[in-house]
């Protein structure tokens, strides 16, 4: 099948068919980070309350958890400090969480950000801790597990790492189970420049160690998403026993999970059958009782994400924050959803170019699900360019 690209014409590949996976991996802790789909007929123009399509946001989940994957939800890649309101967020979690239980417990298989994002003026460490306390009880309320995001207030007000302390032990003392920290560096978000107090990475992971070394028994693990393949190994090797540290390298992800990482990413939205697949391959190898089985196991592993990685580099290029383009776009290039829209207009936010490049990339992954659909609505978006 071929297909006229702004690049040149291009051939597609033979399609791919991804294995069933029958169980979730065993060796790791997998979160994908999912979108929601904004309803195509309401006005999502920006600075516009969220109107969300919420039957087909809920079965994205469920084709998430079918995978085997977790769902970390309310976070931002659902457009968190984006464009996703306080109102809207508060029900994604509540409908979230309860569509988990037809797959199991939802406070395993839905964990969901709890931010400070529905009190913009904030200016209190007080205010602060309140504004966490009243999401973080929406998400214990709903059942689901809590990712504990990090916040624009506190990283515009705090002075140093004892006003993170300060809020964050108030937080632990609210929490009804272990919480999954967050980290997310200013590639992502330039509000959190500075996180845990300080604009030295160094000095930041000091003081999060800290904060961590002091709550261990509270602290599920940490999500990091600082596109720094060294200074995570570094990190994980650094907190207590027991604590995870969830990869949110979208640039490094297939040699960060080999190694000993967890999961959190984004990117497992758009490639959830490959990703899946290959945790199923690590499960094995790190199974299997010979060196050369384990070493052709780990070679299948890597054979799987490869292709995966310039997609990925690609979707989260720079701005990074825009990533979540390419994540929607790629759903509704396999039939996820009917319409290639966004709440707050965000399917604007890259150029048809940079689009073009995200289709034949997820052509080279074997991660176009069907490509005469996807080659057909590839079309129509040319098209409507003048294409």
């Amino acid at each position: 099948m071929r297909i006229d690209l702004p690049g040149g014409p291009y051939t597609l590949r033979e399609p791919v068919t991804w294995p069933v996976v029958e169980r979730p991996a065993a060796s790791r802790v997998v979160y994908a980070a999912a979108h929601v789909v904004a309803d195509p007929l309401g006005d999502n123009t920006p600075g516009s309350p969220a109107a969300v399509d919420w039957d087909v946001t809920l079965l994205f989940r469920r084709h998430l958890w079918s995978h085997g994957l977790r769902v970390a939800d309310a976070m931002d890649t659902a457009q968190r400090n984006m464009g996703l309101d306080w109102e809207a967020t508060r029900t994604l979690i509540r409908r979230s969480a309860a569509e988990a239980k037809d797959f199991g417990d939802p406070a395993t298989l839905v964990a969901c950000g709890a931010g400070t994002d529905h009190a913009p003026e904030a200016a209190t460490l007080d205010a602060i801790t309140a504004a966490y306390a009243e999401q973080l009880a929406t998400v214990q309320e709903a059942g689901a597990g809590v990712i504990v995001m990090a916040s624009r207030q506190l990283a515009r007000i705090a002075t140093g790492p004892q006003d993170y302390r300060r809020v964050y032990d108030r937080l632990f003392e609210l929490a009804d189970r272990p919480v999954i920290l967050h980290w997310l560096g200013p590639m992502f978000d330039p509000n959190l420049a500075g996180y845990w107090g300080s604009p030295d990475i160094p000095a930041a992971t000091d003081s999060l160690l800290d904060l961590i070394h002091a709550n261990a028994a509270l602290v599920d693990g940490v999500k990091v998403s600082l596109l720094d393949e060294h200074h995570e190994v570094r990190l994980r090797a650094a907190l207590p026993p027991g604590v995870r540290l969830y990869t949110g390298d979208d640039f490094n992800y297939p040699s960060l999970i080999r190694s000993g990482s967890h999961a959190l990413l984004g990117i497992f939205d758009a490639i959830a059958p490959a990703a899946s697949a290959a945790l199923q391959v690590l499960d094995a190898a790190e199974a299997a009782c010979d060196e050369s089985g384990r070493d052709r196991l780990l070679a299948a592993y890597d054979e799987i994400l490869a292709p995966t990685v310039p997609l990925s580099r690609k979707i989260f290029e720079a701005p990074t924050y825009h990533y979540k383009t390419g994540i929607v776009f790629l759903a509704w290039l396999n039939g996820h959803q009917d319409a290639f829209t966004m709440v707050n207009g965000a399917q604007a936010a890259r150029s048809l170019t940079h689009l073009a490049e995200v289709f034949r990339l997820a052509d080279q992954a074997g991660l176009l699900a069907d490509q005469e659909l996807a080659v057909h609505r590839m079309r129509a978006l040319l098209a409507v360019h003048g294409l």
